[in-house]
């Protein structure tokens, strides 16, 4: 039985299913996951994320009473089913107050993607050591992290390494991609990633183009969300001249010269790709936010790209640092050849040499069948 409770957790999943599958080829599934899931167990799943995500404090508050309805329903199924292991990926709150359910039930418990308790949070670890018996990480750095509390996790490798070099296999040539999405071939591209929650979007989108027009001979382009419609983009950025590209971000980047990242998974996606970038993160709030989100994370930095190699390899622009004038600052000496741009992308060849090669569902999913199998 799996359960993931967002988008990424569900693309994760699908992989781990196929490849538990390729290393025994009797195996069944329940779960609660997405779609991506579904295709690869061949059902439906027992319920949908649609109906577990949520975001926030005040969001989390008003949902309470379907997240216990969530949970009541999950440890019914796990009583009926009686996996042989129950595999968690990602979605913390819900997923570790599952684990001690199971756990005490005598049931396996693996975990794919450990949760960020290395950066909030860390009171996690507690419970993790008591209820969850394989921990499966995907960031090097957990691995030390985890050792210090006297617990030993597996690194697997890092999923995103093997996506984008799909991706990147399987690019089309510039001159197709830029008349596909009417751009202008004669003009470089800076590319603007606000992220993917309307929040992110609303907060940062309109400080990323006021900082990409104070370079004219560049056109700036919007690596778009799918879930979230164009409509939307528009009435935040109030930009008749607004670019969105969708379902293509990272063959938007690779045709780069330079990014505006929301902070995010997308920061580790952009330094695979090789495509300078400054990081950014605006939040309602100003400097009494920022104070009290240093007080609240336990990381020197934010971004992947630094936290990986344990250096500021890439900008951090965060709370009310983030400003029209320090994005264009930071931006400048990336969008030509300068010491700056040379020296983040020689941390970027530093940070794929930590993160490896290996398939990370491939390799968990083996160590999950082992387990069983032993």
């Amino acid at each position: 039985m799996l359960i993931a409770g967002e988008a990424s957790g569900d693309l994760h999943a699908s992989h781990l299913i196929k490849w538990i599958k390729e290393f025994d080829s009797e195996a069944e599934f329940r779960f609660f996951g997405g779609d991506l899931m579904a295709a690869e167990a061949r059902r439906k799943p027992e319920l949908h994320y649609d109906m577990m995500n949520v975001m926030g404090f005040s969001e989390v508050l008003r949902k309470l009473p379907v997240l216990a309805s969530n949970l009541r329903r999950a440890r019914r199924l796990i009583r009926e089913y009686r996996p042989d292991a129950l595999i968690l990926v990602d979605y913390p709150g819900f997923n570790l107050t599952l684990a001690k359910f199971t756990h005490k039930l005598g049931v396996p418990v693996h975990y794919f993607i450990s949760p960020k308790v290395w950066a909030w949070k860390e009171y996690r670890v507690k419970s993790i050591k008591k209820y969850v018996d394989r921990m499966y990480s995907i960031l090097p750095f957990e691995v030390q992290f985890y050792k210090k509390h006297g617990y030993d996790v597996t690194y697997v490798g890092n999923p995103s390494v093997q996506e984008v070099a799909h991706y990147l296999g399987h690019l089309p040539p510039r001159k197709h991609f830029v008349e596909r999405q009417d751009l202008d071939e004669s003009r470089p591209i800076i590319a603007l990633l606000p992220g993917s929650r309307r929040g992110e979007i609303r907060n940062n989108l309109p400080l990323m183009i006021e900082a990409a027009k104070r370079f004219p001979e560049f056109q700036y382009v919007v690596g778009a969300a799918p879930a979230v419609g164009e409509k939307f983009y528009r009435e935040v950025a109030q930009d008749p001249g607004l670019k969105l590209v969708f379902g293509c971000t990272p063959t938007l980047l690779k045709y780069s010269q330079a990014a505006v990242v929301t902070s995010g998974t997308a920061t580790l996606e952009t330094a695979l790709i090789g495509t300078p970038q400054v990081v950014v993160y605006r939040a309602n709030g100003m400097a009494i936010s920022y104070k009290i989100m240093e007080k609240l994370l336990k990381v020197k930095y934010v971004s992947l790209p630094n936290l990986i190699v344990g250096n500021e390899i890439v900008p951090e622009l965060l709370v009310h640092k983030c400003t029209v004038d320090s994005i264009a600052r930071e931006l400048s000496p990336l969008l030509q050849p300068s010491p700056r741009r040379d020296f983040q992308l020689s941390g970027y060849r530093n940070m794929q040499r930590r993160l490896g090669t290996y398939v990370a569902a491939e390799y968990a999913a083996e160590l999950i069948v082992d387990s069983l199998r032993k």
